[in-house]
């Protein structure tokens, strides 16, 4: 059974940063693109940044410059390094696998 566990969630002010983790439990990690995704309020699940399983990265246009996504398949885990964090970064962000597993999300909220 696969298990995602996010961590790293916090408050901070504009142009502060965070570093959210995504801990995989199971067996596939190394073989599946993993993804950051976030969903504010109101609005819809949106895809952050997303790396295969060879490291290609892409990122939303709205996170490119700021955001890094990173993982670590030794330990199967993935990273989102947030910089310059804005207001409209806001939102519960969730790590996903292959497009099929979720884990249970993180809270980031960015004040002005």
């Amino acid at each position: 059974q696969v298990q995602l566990a996010e961590s790293g969630g916090g408050s901070v002010q504009a142009g502060g940063s965070l570093r959210l983790s995504c801990k995989l439990s199971g067996s596939i990690f190394s073989i599946n693109a993993m993804g950051w995704y976030r969903q504010a309020p109101g609005k819809q699940r949106e895809l952050v940044a997303r790396i295969t399983s060879g490291g290609r990265t892409n990122y939303a246009d709205s996170v490119k410059g700021r955001f890094t996504i990173s993982r670590d398949n030794a330990n199967n885990m993935v990273y989102l390094q947030m910089n310059s964090l804005q207001p409209e970064d806001t939102a519960v962000y969730y790590c996903n696998c292959a497009n099929l597993f979720w884990g249970q999300g993180t809270q980031v909220s960015v004040s002005s």
